[in-house]
């Protein structure tokens, strides 16, 4: 039986170049996306096969750090393919303890002692995996004795993205993540994000965790305030749950910092911290950094991956890590993103009845709109400025770390023109 095609997914599928129709038949459509193909990328920008040039600032969702085509990850690719990619789970290598060390060790320079271990896996979504059985094991161990524990609550907040897979989608509030999916893993509970009123009430005895973005990225680049993470911190305590940091997006540089929780006190620190993004500039990566007191609950055999920390993701995060974690580098992204945020307020001011507000740190800047922003997503890529929306009407702007004042440039001016084609469209149609 052949099934065919609703009009619309038909109709998307006309439109494609004729590489993407061939392989449109065999994909799962479950993104998506506009008729590009793109076949290679330098630096900032990404080609399409017609050879047409686009200015990315999306980064692969913040992923592509370093940029595109980066001379040193790709020779690090290159020469570990040749050496070793994979052993599994079942034989050490010298790539992941490297890199083990880097994270441990240059976390705790800015805050000695924070962590003492680290576990890799393949994904963001698996670091937040891992968090979660830590965090579920945790609680038993502080029931010990009990014939049960109760001690498995997790709070999260509205706003955040920890994921697809059952456990992070249950720590995720957004319903229509959610919903198509019910019922999920239970013992999770949704409280706003930055409200300090609730969180004496929401955070228990029987709470095991909390998971918090610091930053968030996905729910629309919103910063949660200093006091909020230090109620958090002092209520974990209180209730001795383990509080986890989100940092798969906001982490490793994109703030002009090491981990954005490094731009609060040091009463805000977390006792678990989950990595990805650009931790391998776009090889397949996570990792979940936790303290030793939280590590020594689990055990042998309690968790596992069998790609996770294996020879070439890591060898490529020692690389990466490498680069980014030094003053001149952190320095450096402070400073671009200063120049692209300002950038960004002065093209938008002369827009009110576009834009609301300009928000951000570092290169995580968000720009929220009165209105849903896909159109001016689609008029800026028809110009050649890739970009991604981000909660309800936020267009994200996630440059790679390495961005420069000339592609600030042609992207504020993009920035600029499509603001003007909406502004018209918008007069038109009053």
């Amino acid at each position: 039986m052949t099934v065919q095609p609703s009009s619309t997914a038909a109709a998307e599928t006309s439109v494609l170049p004729a590489s993407l129709r061939a392989h449109a038949k065999y994909l799962l459509n479950v993104y998506a996306r506009p008729p590009l193909m793109f076949t290679h990328g330098e630096g900032c920008y990404l080609y399409e096969e017609s050879g047409r040039r686009y200015l990315d600032f999306t980064a692969g969702i913040a992923v592509n750090a370093l940029g595109h085509a980066d001379p040193g990850v790709a020779e690090v690719v290159a020469q570990q393919a040749r050496e070793l990619v994979h052993t599994s789970n079942l034989y050490h290598h010298p790539h992941s303890g490297h890199l083990a060390e880097m994270l441990v060790e240059g976390s705790n320079a800015v805050r000695p002692g924070t962590f003492g271990k680290v576990f890799f896996s393949n994904s963001g979504t698996e670091a937040n995996e891992a968090a979660l059985k830590l965090a579920r094991k945790w609680g038993k161990t502080q029931s010990a004795g009990k014939k049960t524990s109760t001690k498995t609550g997790v709070v999260a907040f509205s706003g955040a993205f920890h994921g697809r897979s059952m456990g992070a989608l249950s720590a995720t509030a957004t319903e229509k993540y959610r919903l198509p999916f019910e019922p999920l893993v239970p013992g999770f509970r949704h409280e706003t994000f930055d409200d300090i009123k609730a969180v004496n009430k929401a955070i228990t005895e029987d709470t095991c965790a909390v998971l918090v973005e610091p930053m968030q990225g996905e729910g629309g680049i919103n910063i949660a305030s200093e006091p909020f993470l230090r109620a958090l911190r002092k209520r974990c305590d209180e209730v001795n749950a383990l509080l986890i940091y989100d940092e798969i997006q906001c982490g490793l540089g994109r703030t002009g910092k090491l981990w954005a929780h490094h731009h609060y006190a040091d009463d805000c620190v977390p006792d678990v911290l989950t990595s990805a993004k650009p931790l391998a500039n776009g090889i397949p990566i996570g990792a979940m950094l936790t303290s030793d007191r939280a590590a020594s609950c689990l055990g042998l055999g309690e968790h596992g991956t069998t790609f996770g920390g294996a020879p070439l993701p890591t060898r490529v995060g020692v690389h990466v890590v490498g680069r980014i974690n030094t003053p001149e580098f952190l320095d450096n992204v402070t400073r671009v993103g200063n120049q692209l945020r300002k950038g960004l307020e002065d093209v938008c001011v002369a827009f009110p009845e576009l834009v609301a507000e300009v928000r951000g740190v570092g290169l995580l800047i968000g720009v929220e709109f009165r209105q849903d922003p896909s159109r001016f997503v689609k008029l800026c890529m028809e110009r050649g400025l890739l970009l991604v929306a981000a909660g309800r009407q936020t267009v994200r702007v996630v440059p790679p770390l390495t961005v420069g004042e000339t592609e600030i440039a042609e992207g504020t001016r993009i920035w600029r023109e499509a603001l003007e084609a909406l502004d018209k469209e918008r007069v038109a149609s009053a």
